[in-house]
């Protein structure tokens, strides 16, 4: 589908690109093949689609997958996939909204393996990959298309100012490569940002158990929450209940780290550890 069969189904269904929910629609078919390939999907696959559009990618997907469930919020974008989409059989179009779906429940009746692949728009981004982390356990892998900001934020280094606690959560779940670019002319409306690929897949042996990563953010958020703080100082803010500085003094001890170091100076490894320590200190 073309930059111009876009802009002419969206007039003939009365329809527009809605600024505040990020909607910028893949015209090009090469390229949603290329997504599609990344993923990876393979015939024994079902794909979890969040914001098909108009569906350029979906097609894409449907020629390599047994099943396709796309999921979108716009309900005029779910009328014109289902009445002129051309979307085969083993395509189901689910209107809602993908935050509030139960994606545990929905991969469930799928069948292993599934995996998600995403047109995220950047104010549901961060929540969206916040919940597919928790999904590690049930999803073979996830490719999402995100600003390339956030992409940068997700693949973060210590010591860079792109290092937080979304690339530490990620960097304990799963493995994460930056697949590639894609320029803005790829999309109607042209985005003012450049879109990345990034592609998740579950670490496997888990460095979490499957209940532990809620305790683990808790502890990574509130290190980060204040960034210019010791992390002595940005645990006692953030924690609540706080522990005492005493307690946080002996753990850190105990783990080697400095008093006066903060959180963008640690690793990965070194903040789980320090999680689990509080933990311990805590019960």
């Amino acid at each position: 589908m073309s930059r111009s069969e876009v802009r002419a189904t969206l007039a003939r269904r009365g329809l527009h690109a809605h600024k505040t929910r990020g909607q910028n629609f893949l015209t090009d078919a090469r390229i949603a093949d290329q997504i599609a390939e990344a993923a990876p999907v393979g015939a024994g696959d079902a794909v979890i689609e969040i914001g098909p559009g108009l569906g350029v990618l979906t097609h894409a997907l449907a020629a390599r997958a047994r099943r396709v469930v796309a999921i979108e919020i716009d309900a005029g974008l779910v009328r014109a996939l289902r009445e002129e989409g051309e979307l085969p059989p083993h395509v189901e179009v689910l209107h809602a909204d993908a935050l509030e779906v139960d994606l545990a429940t929905l991969a469930a009746r799928l069948g292993a393996p599934v995996r998600v692949v995403a047109n995220l728009p950047y104010a549901i981004s961060t929540p969206l990959l916040r919940r597919l982390l928790d999904l590690r356990g049930v999803l073979a892998g996830w490719l999402v298309l995100v600003q390339r900001e956030v992409a940068a934020r997700l693949a973060g280094k210590p010591g860079t100012r792109d290092y937080g606690s979304l690339a530490v959560l990620h960097a304990l779940t799963v493995r994460l490569e930056r697949v590639r670019d894609l320029p803005p002319n790829c999309f109607f409306p042209v985005p003012q940002v450049t879109s990345t690929l990034v592609r998740a897949i579950p670490l496997d042996p888990a460095p979490l158990a499957a209940d532990e990563l809620a305790e683990v953010e808790r502890v990574v958020r509130a290190a980060f929450g204040t960034r210019r703080k010791t992390l002595p100082n940005a645990l006692r803010t953030g924690l609540d209940p706080a522990p005492a500085m005493e307690v946080l003094h002996g753990v850190l001890d105990r783990l080697g780290i400095e008093h006066r170091a903060r959180a963008e100076q640690q690793e990965p490894a070194a903040l789980l550890a320090l999680a689990r320590a509080l933990s311990n200190a805590r019960a």
